[in-house]
């Protein structure tokens, strides 16, 4: 099926298409519009020209907009989660899950549109400032440039989409080269719901070509981006004194102290360690658990990961299907033959069968070793011993990554000096670091990103701040 772009309230057709396979199937699922510079150029145009439309909406109309296009994916929810499994090989379960924490996102949107305020100052305080009456105004920030990654093609891009329309800007989306179908179905959803024609544009194609014209014209006022820091970080050093939101990698940490109850978290660390593949930003990457308990839970955690489900996403029953890409399954086979070939052992995994990673169990794998110490992105997971909890702080620590770790204990005081000395954007105390909701300050430090999401917190970020200051003569 032959797709089009949508700009400016219309559907266009392109010079070029190139061909889309279904990562499970590999059969062509459709042809995806690659866009020439002038397409990607009348997107931001349309954006650009539709800013004051957008800034001029009432909370309660743009509340709107969002709530019909919850009712919407309510009424889509199969249809939508297909899409998600289709393109990116998501197991069915989990897509569902993703449309349903999409909904959410989109209320959440809704009803922070009307929470937007300032706040009164007291200039009374200053010894120059009686007589006078100061209060903020928060106002959109204009065109905001949304570049959204494969793994969660429907909820992240609503965690750009959402709060933007909430503040009352405008968006080019460009979503991921593998999983465009996600937005387009948005565009579609959105224009039902009667988004103003030029407040969401959804161009398709390269990164380089979308990615690059977004982040160096000068009409686009913020880029918000999802993805590798490799890539964030070339953003940012090319877009100038745009507002620049980055949320990048990780390679999430565990802790399990002594005296927690395996059987009650080791299918959370099961779900949190191989849950799309394990190709999600906070995956349950590395498992340091105290040397007491460090056998039974490594024999538990082996038994329930091989009685994991492979096969088709589109089957409700598969708990992993394939990687997004032959690319992604030779670099994971790589980097597991590397961490053998460095002292790790396998406990059960480590193959290809049939083009499915087995789901990969490492134990004392060297903290060098690029599963340890780089974002893995495949169902791989590697567990380590640890002394105390203090020693398996600084094992999370060590890391170029930050975005959220975990600890179980039982103790408060650990619980406590664990949130306090992990440097990451979240800790979850008494859960696996793959747990998150939607209204969550969601971020992190170091090589993680500069931002936050999470509606509230995203919305502070896509607006500006004006003063206004009123000299009562």
């Amino acid at each position: 099926m032959k797709k089009k772009l949508y700009i400016n309230g219309e559907w266009v057709e392109s010079e070029q298409y190139a061909d889309l396979f279904a990562p499970y199937s590999e059969e062509k699922i459709a042809e995806i519009p690659l866009p020439t510079m002038e397409q990607v150029d009348s997107a931001i145009d349309a954006a650009y020209n539709t800013r004051e439309v957008m800034a001029s909406l009432t909370a309660y109309e743009k509340a709107e907009i969002l709530e019909k296009l919850v009712n919407l994916l309510k009424e889509n929810r199969l249809k939508a989660a297909k899409i998600i499994s289709l393109e990116s090989a998501k197991p069915l379960k989990f897509s569902l899950g993703e449309v349903d924490r999409t909904i959410e996102t989109y209320k959440f949107a809704a009803e922070e549109a009307k929470r937007i305020h300032g706040e009164m100052i007291p200039l009374d305080a200053a010894k120059n400032g009686a007589d006078r009456l100061g209060y903020t105004l928060r106002e959109p920030i204009g065109v905001i440039a949304a570049i959204t990654p494969f793994n969660f093609p429907m909820n992240l891009v609503a965690h750009k989409v959402g709060p933007a329309i909430a503040a009352g800007n405008t968006v080019v989306l460009k979503p991921a080269t593998q999983t465009p179908l996600s937005s387009i179905f948005l565009a579609e959803l959105l224009e039902e719901a009667g988004i103003p024609k030029g407040a969401i544009n959804v161009v398709t194609g390269s990164g380089r070509l979308v990615g690059d014209r977004l982040v160096s014209s000068s009409k686009v006022s913020m880029i918000t981006f999802t993805g590798s820091p490799e890539v964030g970080i070339g953003i940012r050093n090319k877009a100038g004194l745009k507002k620049v939101a980055l949320e990048l990698g990780s390679n999430a940490g565990l802790i399990i102290d002594e005296g927690v109850d395996l059987e009650k978290i080791i299918p959370k660390c099961v779900v949190g360690a191989f849950s799309n593949q394990g190709q999600v930003c906070i995956s349950l990457q590395r498992i340091y658990v105290h040397e007491n308990i460090l056998d039974s839970f490594v024999e538990k955690f082996k038994e329930a990961t091989e009685k994991l489900v492979l096969g088709d996403p589109l089957d409700e029953k598969t708990d992993l299907s394939v990687l997004i890409s032959k690319k992604d399954l030779e670099r994971a086979k790589a980097w597991i033959d590397e961490a053998i070939e460095e002292g790790g052992k396998v406990l059960t995994g480590g193959e290809i069968k049939d083009r499915f990673l087995l789901p990969t169990v490492i134990v004392d794998a060297q903290s060098h070793s690029k599963v340890s110490c780089q974002e893995v992105f495949a169902p791989i997971v590697t567990i380590n011993p640890i002394k105390n909890v203090d020693e398996g702080i600084n094992f999370i620590n060590d890391s170029r990554y930050g975005l959220q770790a975990g600890i179980f204990t039982k103790d408060i005081q650990t619980a406590f000096k664990a949130s306090k000395r992990l440097e990451v954007g979240g800790v979850m105390i008494n859960d696996i670091p793959t747990y998150r909701v939607d209204q969550m300050p969601y971020g992190g430090v170091k090589e993680s990103g500069n931002a936050r999401e999470g509606l509230k917190y995203t919305i502070e970020e896509m607006m500006e701040m004006k003063l206004v200051v009123w000299n009562q003569l």
